[in-house]
């Protein structure tokens, strides 16, 4: 890489531009369609899934050729530097078809320890979620601002989001059920924004099962450059995907942790 090269904080962000640059003419236009990859059930993927996972390809390819490229719609590119860049173009299609804001561009780098760079992009919004090394940031229509989580400390003051309200299981419907019967406010539907709320300080909990890596590893690193701890409902490291708890400080973390390990 020469010294003129771009950083790979620069670097994610320009993946990010190009998403948004794809995305956005497709999102609230009547005329999109969505093809199913599930024979029983509902997962959409859309054109402007696979162009912009693409387009960050080309990019990758070009600026890092020895990385390896993890993303959801084409899968695995092997590397020789160690690292990954794990992509998930459209985190959250339900929504991007539905017209909602929820959805997101997830942009991870991960080396053999987890991530430890990530961006959760909102085109539509405006928003993008930066974490990083020495790195904690939101910037959107009014300005770039700090991430910093919240410091609630009992689940009985707690904001608990996740996704579906079936979760996963009957038995991880049950374990994220046990939490919420505690916590103060309990919503759904909300997809990779629901962790940048974390790293914002506006909620305290996601708890989500079934995940992917390209799912949380971009969250993983926000959430946690703003000073949140994220596991899986074990205690172990999440960043491979399935049973996710992210909470906005390690007391709160031990407390859901409590229950969630039961199940």
């Amino acid at each position: 890489m020469t010294s003129d090269a771009p950083t790979d904080l620069e670097t994610a962000h320009l993946l990010a531009d190009t998403a948004r640059t794809v995305i956005l003419p497709y999102f609230r236009n009547p005329g999109l369609e969505a093809d199913n990859k599930l024979q029983t059930g509902f997962d959409p993927v859309t054109i402007a899934d696979r162009e912009a996972e693409t387009a960050m390809r080309t990019v990758l390819q070009r600026l890092r050729p020895d990385d390896a490229i993890w993303g959801e719609e084409f899968g695995q590119q092997p590397g020789t530097s160690g690292r990954t860049w794990v992509l998930d173009p459209i985190d959250g299609t339900r929504g991007f078809i539905s017209g909602t804001p929820t959805w997101g561009v997830l942009i991870a780098l991960s080396d053999v320890d987890g991530p430890f760079l990530g961006i959760i992009d909102q085109p539509y919004t405006g928003e993008r979620f930066t974490g990083a090394p020495g790195v904690a940031e939101m910037t959107g229509p009014q300005g770039t601002t700090p991430l910093a989580t919240k410091q609630t400390r009992t689940l009985d003051q707690a904001i608990l989001f996740t996704t579906f309200p079936e979760v996963g299981t009957p038995q991880e419907r049950a374990g994220f059920d046990a939490v919420s019967a505690r916590a103060k406010l309990t919503r759904f539907g909300m997809d990779c924004y629901a962790y940048a709320l974390l790293a914002a300080g506006q909620i305290d909990l996601v708890i989500e099962a079934g995940l992917n890596a390209y799912d949380i590893q971009a969250p993983i690193a926000v959430v946690q450059a703003a000073g949140g701890h994220v596991t899986d409902w074990q205690g172990n490291p999440a960043h491979q995907g399935g049973r996710v708890l992210a909470a906005a400080n390690p007391t709160l973390h031990a407390a859901a942790l409590e229950i969630l390990r039961t199940f």
